[in-house]
């Protein structure tokens, strides 16, 4: 880890934080489906419904923590937010019998971890601002870790106990919860742009509809990560019940994704050299990034066996580690005051294509199998390259200014 001796010890010790708090999230994610059909006794349907309601709180998270870090001041909404989720994880094991309550508290859990999220990557973008797009880097890759952690324990305690798994869960983030109380109590309340506490205005004055009006900041971005989420649910609705109906090993699937969190690790260099060499800014990095999703569709298309599923994984891996600290980055670059405001919009809309992608690929497999579905993410990905590169015309006077970057 000598590539991070250069950061100061704040800097190491929110990494680890959200190390842990990615790994206690990661111990549940995988095994809401499981539990709701094995543990509950509840069909598949069922099943899809509890993750769409979740999604959807999700969403709203985004868009409303980023309309509250100003209102509220990133301390109470990011610590408020931790605990009400922990509180939610903390009630699953009591209230699973009622199902429409527990149904409600999913919704619940999806809005509170959601919250939190545009808060804390403002709070990066402001508190370290000469930094900030390497640290929305290394954060992504300690975030990915904690997931890889998390995700091979969720096995061996589902085993044991799936309300372990939520207690743990809710653990990871009263911990984390603490650990923002005593890091931000440290700040000062007017440090910079941070913002601990609430403020009279929520963006300089600015109402959410004018916010909203400068579509030409956030809108065609957001619209491309929505595509791309919406293409990216191919994993799921597409490669999982092909390897399973080929007569594959189903841990042949589970090994795509161990290669997806060594890869984020240790391809870190690659993409580096990639932001140094041919997409030096944060709109040149969104835009690699979706030709890398298309190209990895396109490889499923024609290798179509399991060999090329990994080649695509590879390729797929590289588009994610290029398009998560970019979209942040330049929102925090480039929306001053308001970027918790942006953050949060991105995330909501980018969301969307997380929601409708996995029912529209599901139906479109059923019907035709693997292939119409690469071909569908494949076009995703392709008006998903349309929608930066329309992004990076209309923000071309930004990166002139921000990086001296000539026509």
């Amino acid at each position: 880890m000598r590539w991070l001796d250069s950061y100061p010890k704040e800097v190491k010790v929110f990494l680890l934080a959200s190390l842990v708090n990615a790994t206690g999230s990661a111990l549940m994610w995988p095994l809401t489906t499981m539990y709701v059909f094995d543990e509950l006794g509840r069909t598949m349907a069922n099943a899809g419904f509890v993750i769409l309601i979740q999604s959807l709180g999700g969403i709203f998270g985004q868009l409303l923590g980023g309309s509250l870090y100003h209102r509220v001041g990133v301390k109470k909404l990011i610590i408020g937010s931790l605990a009400l989720n922990a509180l939610g994880l903390f009630a699953l094991p009591w209230i699973s019998a009622y199902w429409v309550i527990f149904i409600c508290a999913m919704g619940w859990i999806g809005l509170f971890s959601s919250l939190s999220l545009p808060a804390i990557q403002a709070f990066i973008g402001f508190r370290f601002a000469e930094r900030r797009g390497e640290l929305f880097n290394i954060i992504y890759v300690a975030n990915n870790i904690g997931v890889a952690i998390g995700t091979a324990l969720s096995g061996f305690l589902a085993d044991f106990s799936y309300h372990l798994s939520f207690i743990l869960n809710g653990g990871t983030s009263v911990g984390f919860a603490i650990f923002f109380w005593y890091y931000l109590s440290r700040l000062e309340p007017e440090q910079g742009e941070v913002h601990l506490t609430k403020r009279q205005t929520e963006t300089g004055g600015a109402s959410v509809w004018a916010l909203l009006g400068n579509t030409r900041l956030y809108l065609f971005m957001s619209l491309g990560v929505l595509f791309l989420l919406f293409g990216n649910s191919i994993w799921n609705t597409g490669v999982s019940p092909y390897i399973i109906s080929e007569g594959m090993e189903k841990r042949m699937y589970g090994l795509l994704w161990t290669l997806n969190g060594v890869l984020i690790f240790v391809g870190q260099p690659f993409t580096s050299w990639i932001k140094r060499t041919m997409a030096r800014t944060s709109n040149a990095q969104m835009t690699a990034s979706a030709v890398f999703y298309g190209m990895a569709y396109l490889v499923m298309i024609t290798m179509y066996n399991y060999p090329g599923m990994v080649l695509a994984m590879v390729l797929a891996t590289f588009g994610e580690m290029l398009i998560s600290p970019a979209t942040p980055a330049f929102i925090s670059e480039h929306a001053g005051r308001a970027a918790p405001f942006y953050i949060g919009v991105s995330g909501g809309i980018g969301a969307i294509g997380r929601v409708i992608g996995p029912y529209a690929m599901g139906v479109m497999y059923d019907k035709q199998g693997l292939i119409p579905v690469a071909w569908l993410a494949t076009a995703m990905a392709a008006v998903a390259v349309v929608g930066f590169l329309l992004h990076a015309a209309l923000n071309r006077h930004r990166e002139v200014k921000e990086y001296g970057i000539d026509g």
